[in-house]
């Protein structure tokens, strides 16, 4: 007999929330999605409206939230450096009040609860590839600060909450993520770039475009939130969850504009402020806790998401 667990998604319908929202109807759960539409759009739930266990709450985390449910996602907070600095402050308190408002939630009500860290955690790391343990490197001051600081902040709530009230907590930090429902306005990268192409503008690279990062395909990660919700409670986390293959920018543009068949030309423009020259993952844990690695190649990802986004563009 299959136990239908009540679910609650925060940012559920944000690039993310909306397909761990999916695979978790898909799973036969019940599922909340509390979103406060800021990045997030109906767009990306429009086919889970119509299923009889699955509800929408407008709904800002930054305010206590009363429902009865046996597990939490916290994934609310503008995740792209151009919505994240569009209201810093806000920012900050949707991660630092709104990790309080789900912990309360959580504690009230003895339900698991997964927060969604960052990379950004490390902020631009001097040791490569990242692994737990490295405490980051981040300018406490600078422009993406309202992001990192407030991401380690929560954290910091989740591991006082779990040695506190002996919370069920569970931290995955994660990496580069890309493909369908991704906004096409959020300035990152991968979206950027498909955008840039499939409308036949240059594409910019910052810098030589030598700096790397490294892609995981939204399925893929999913698939590491369940894995890790899924561990008893000793297993806390923090766990890097993210894909290690390392590609340089530049690479990442010739392939885009080989797979959308694009004329679109290169252009340097200068690096943006704290802009991290390397991102890595170390994901020894996530395969020996978790028995996870991710699958999706960056090709067959690619193709997913640029035929979402020749579909959004073509609408």
């Amino acid at each position: 007999m299959h136990f239908r667990k009540r679910i609650l998604v925060t940012g559920g319908a944000g690039f993310l929330g909306s397909h761990l929202c999916k695979r978790l109807v898909d799973q036969g759960h019940d599922v909340i999605c509390a979103d406060n539409f800021f990045t997030g759009t109906r767009d990306n739930i429009l086919d889970l409206l119509d299923e009889p266990h699955f509800e929408v709450m407008r709904h800002d985390v930054t305010f206590p939230l009363y429902v009865e449910v046996d597990e939490i996602y916290n994934l609310a907070c503008p995740a792209s450096p151009v919505h994240y600095q569009h209201d810093p402050v806000q920012t900050t308190k949707t991660s630092v009040h709104g990790a309080i408002n789900m912990l309360g939630l959580a504690k009230r009500t003895r339900a698991k609860i997964f927060q969604a860290s960052t990379s950004e955690v490390y902020g631009d790391p001097q040791v490569h590839p990242q692994p737990e343990t490295y405490w980051g490197h981040v300018n406490p001051v600078g422009e993406r600060s309202c992001y990192d600081e407030g991401k380690r902040c929560a954290e910091t709530l989740f591991f006082d909450y779990y040695r506190q009230h002996r919370l069920q907590i569970k931290v995955g930090r994660i990496f580069n993520t890309y493909g369908p429902h991704m906004h096409p306005n959020d300035g990152r990268v991968v979206s950027n770039f498909i955008v840039q192409a499939l409308q036949g503008q240059d594409i910019t690279l910052y810098g030589d475009g030598q700096q790397t990062r490294s892609f995981c395909y939204v399925d893929d990660l999913i698939s590491a939130f369940l894995a890790l919700m899924d561990t008893d409670e000793t297993v806390t986390g923090p766990i890097n969850m993210g894909n290690p293959n390392e590609f340089t920018i530049r690479e990442l543009a010739e392939k885009v504009i080989a797979l959308t068949g694009s004329k679109s030309k290169l252009v340097y423009r200068p690096l943006p402020s704290d802009d991290p020259m390397q991102r890595q993952p170390d994901i020894s844990q996530a395969k020996e806790v978790l028995g996870w690695e991710p699958r999706i190649q960056l090709e067959e990802g690619l193709g997913k998401t640029i035929a979402y986004f020749d579909r959004l563009l073509a609408a």
